[in-house]
């Protein structure tokens, strides 16, 4: 190739870079199983397509089967091994599933590189080489942005080295922008900060109110229906068949019933004669340490009229004195070995015990798991929407088959908090309804950008 064929390659792969909306990198789909329905299908045969892809799809349509269909179409393409990336305890789900859809896949290990779909967990890829792989997917991938500056540079640079990347998660940042540009920086479309500038503003004074709140950036007001497209132009959003223009039979959600339980604290505010409900994030903190042993005591009553139930908490002295108030409880803590995670939330799925009670946090177990067996949990709520999302959604997902009930334990000092999860669920609502509305514009119109060979004149290719 002459110097202005090589400068002309250059120049459309840097175009490609810098075009707005996602450019497709794939290829024909090679391995569609009968086992997928109709609607994961469709997402699997675009994000095959595609090459680099989100799929943004609720808990129980069948993320995971999704994925390793996906995976399977990149190693039957380049005879190249696939990594899977998910959170802690949910690697082992994932081999479950595998072997039930009869797709090879095995525990990844740094020392072995079998050309089979392997799975790992976030916090062990500094053991592995990205240059060893063809394929990337990044299970229940909106947890990137939980994760330390330094780690989740080290995912995104991992992931820019991997031809074909994939991410699942069940929720695209309700009320975070961050996290969709973060999604796309490791898609290797439009770069976090370019996102920003692109669409956002941190002027006041010009901006579309999303969320109801003053959050440092908002959507441009010029630029709301042109980030959703760019959006829709590298993901699908679903909560429900529905959404991708599918039947949604078999897919209904039973019943949700939520339980608001207020506890009164039995000892006032320093310095008060009497209990107030709290204003600052100080005041809401320093309440929900006094008032542990109450919250508590509220919790493990409500488990006793059930033989299966989840409990989440936030502190370690919550999980600890809920271990002590509930005989043959499991209890699963930051500081457990991998190993015991594994083994708690296995024995909490397949147990043979008529009576199993699990208390965890939501940044152990709220990503992933399948919980769908269980049908009650109790939860302190904090200011998180996406954790209390998360962590109900392990239980009432599709697939459940009984009503599931949530109470929620909290003093009248979270007044505050249980107000603020309520905005943030409509926002989250609104959020998802507008991606879905530009996803389903976006399918009927293809990316724009082309690449066109152009014609050197004669006299400039002999030199």
């Amino acid at each position: 190739m002459g110097l202005i064929g090589q400068k002309k390659t250059n120049y459309a792969e840097f175009l490609q870079r810098k075009t707005d909306h996602g450019v497709k990198h794939g290829f024909d789909p090679l391995f569609m199983p009968s086992f997928l329905f109709d609607f994961q299908e469709a997402l699997v045969d675009w994000a095959v397509r595609m090459g680099r892809a989100g799929i943004f799809a609720d808990c129980g349509m069948g993320k995971t089967p999704m994925q390793l269909v996906w995976a399977e179409n990149v190693i039957r393409k380049t005879n190249r091994p696939v990594l899977i990336l998910t959170p802690l305890a949910v690697a082992r789900q994932t081999l479950e599933e595998a072997e039930k859809f009869g797709i090879e896949a095995h525990r990844a290990d740094a020392t072995t590189n079998p050309t089979t779909v392997q799975v790992t967990n976030y916090e062990k890829l500094h053991y592995f080489d990205a240059t060893n792989y063809a394929g990337i997917v990044c299970d229940e991938s909106s947890i990137l942005k939980n994760f330390d500056g330094k780690r989740k540079a080290a995912i995104t640079e991992f992931m820019r080295k991997v031809p074909y990347r994939l991410l699942c998660t069940a929720t695209a940042a309700p009320n975070d922008w961050i996290e969709l540009g973060t999604s796309s920086e490791a898609l290797g479309y439009l770069g976090h900060t370019d996102m920003m500038t692109r669409f956002f503003t941190n002027k006041h004074s010009s901006f579309v109110a999303i969320s109801g709140r003053r959050d440092k950036y908002r959507l441009k007001g010029h630029a709301v229906e042109p980030f959703w497209r760019w959006v829709a132009s590298w993901a699908r959003a679903a909560r429900r068949p529905a959404d991708l223009g599918f039947d949604n039979d078999g897919f209904i959600l039973p019943p949700l019933h939520e339980n608001h339980i207020e506890v009164k604290a039995s000892r006032p505010t320093p310095g008060a004669l009497f209990d107030l409900p709290a204003i600052t994030f100080h005041e809401e903190r320093e309440a929900t340490r006094r008032t542990i042993q109450e919250r508590c005591e509220a919790a493990a009553e409500k488990v006793k009229g059930h033989k299966i139930s989840m409990l989440w908490c936030h502190l370690n002295d919550e999980s600890k004195t809920l271990k002590d108030m509930i005989p043959g409880a499991i209890e699963v803590t930051g500081s457990d070995s991998d190993e015991k995670k594994e083994a708690a939330a296995h024995w909490f799925v397949h147990g043979g015990e008529q009576r199993r009670i699990l208390i965890s946090k939501p940044r152990l177990f709220g990503f992933g798991l399948n919980f769908q067996h269980c049908a009650h949990m109790t939860y302190f709520p904090t200011h998180s929407y996406e954790q209390y999302y998360q962590a109900t959604r392990r239980l009432w997902r599709f697939g459940q088959t009984r009503p599931v009930t949530v109470d929620l334990v909290y003093t009248d000092g979270g007044s505050r908090m249980m107000g603020n999860l309520a905005r943030k669920a409509k926002a989250a609502d609104r959020m998802f309804a507008d991606l879905v509305r530009f996803m389903d514009q976006s399918m009927t119109v293809e990316s724009t950008y082309e690449q066109s060979e152009g014609k050197v004149p004669a006299w400039m290719a002999s030199k």
